[in-house]
C-alpha cells in the first residue's frame, strides 16, 4: 500500500516538474537535473505530498495498512 501511496504522489509531481522547469534544466547534465529534481520533490513527499493523500484517503474512508 506504502509503493501505491507513493506512486500517486511521485508520478504527477514528476510529470509537473518537468512540465514546468525541463526546458530550463534540459542544457544541464543529467545528474545535476536529477539532483534538483530530488532536492525539489523529497521534501515535497515527506511534508506536503504524503500527508495530503493521507488526508484525502482518510476523508473517504481509506484506511492505510
Amino acid at each position: 500500500m506504502m509503493a501505491i501511496r507513493i506512486w500517486i504522489v511521485i508520478y504527477p509531481s514528476i510529470t509537473l516538474f518537468l512540465f514546468l522547469f525541463g526546458g530550463v534544466l534540459s542544457p544541464l547534465p543529467l545528474y545535476l537535473r536529477t539532483l534538483i529534481l530530488t532536492l525539489s520533490l523529497v521534501p515535497w513527499m515527506v511534508f506536503g505530498g504524503l500527508p495530503l493523500l493521507d488526508k484525502v484517503m482518510q476523508a473517504v474512508g481509506i484506511k492505510k495498512k
